[in-house]
């Protein structure tokens, strides 16, 4: 029997926010902490994000309708939010989006906009501790495990299957993102840690997942930037830290 469920999953980062640019301005003064007035959950897109997100919808409107998104949802933080809101309006996808708190970005507690830097100065025995467990295992306190979110995206993949053969876009964040690597590819810790370590993911970059006669899904591209590049939009994305995990994105 054929294997029912969405045809294809569309991964897509959120175009950059005002978060992104903090977190660079903190690194390069070498500062313990972000300087952002609101929650993580309430950072807004940059105005190179809002164009991002743009171009991100115009990508869409030029793709052949078989192969536009036929299910959008997203994570119910604002960056996330405007991008996927540019994606459907820009895309003329013509379907609401459904916000699911499984893809919010990972909670990091009480790390909660620190760089790694104030990590490692205001909490020195926790950072010991991270570097003991490694990044996988290792939950801030209030905060989230790189396993924790890999439940989510289980419990989220669960349930895609009453979408049937849709193609789903999925709008997200960094951390989410690699662990649908981790579980659709099944990766070992280390496997996916030795992903995680190479170029981050550009903003509205395009992770793509194919659906097998077997129902398997295979990874078609990987922070693909043509989604903004083509229209002629700067790409963006973190330069690599030390400690990654310790930085909202």
């Amino acid at each position: 029997m054929t294997p029912s469920g969405p045809v294809a999953l569309d991964l897509v980062r959120h175009a950059e926010s005002e978060g992104n640019l903090a977190d660079l301005r903190a690194q390069e003064a070498r500062a313990a902490r972000l300087e952002l007035a609101m929650r993580d959950a309430d950072v807004e897109l940059s105005e190179t994000g809002l164009r991002q997100a743009k171009a991100l919808g115009q990508w869409f409107a030029g793709l052949p309708a078989e192969r536009r998104p036929g299910v959008v949802m997203a994570s119910p933080y604002r960056r996330a939010r405007q991008t996927a809101e540019a994606a459907v309006d820009g895309g003329g996808l013509g379907v609401p989006i459904l916000l699911d708190e499984r893809l919010r970005e990972r909670e990091l507690g009480v790390f909660d906009g620190l760089t790694g830097l104030g990590v490692r100065e205001r909490y020195p025995e926790e950072s010991a501790r991270r570097a003991r467990l490694g990044k996988f295992y290792y939950r801030p306190p209030g905060g989230e495990s790189w396993c924790d979110v890999a439940l989510r995206v289980r419990s989220l993949l669960g349930g895609l299957g009453g979408y049937g053969e849709a193609r789903v876009l999925l709008v997200t964040h960094q951390a989410v993102i690699m662990n649908f690597r981790y579980v659709l590819e099944g990766l070992t810790e280390e496997a996916l840690l030795a992903e995680d370590a190479g170029p981050p993911l550009a903003n509205c970059s395009l992770t793509r997942y194919v659906r097998g006669p077997s129902g398997e899904f295979t990874l078609q591209a990987y922070n693909d930037v043509s989604t903004v590049a083509s229209m002629s939009e700067k790409v963006t994305a973190e330069p690599a830290v030390e400690e990654p995990d310790a930085v909202p994105s």
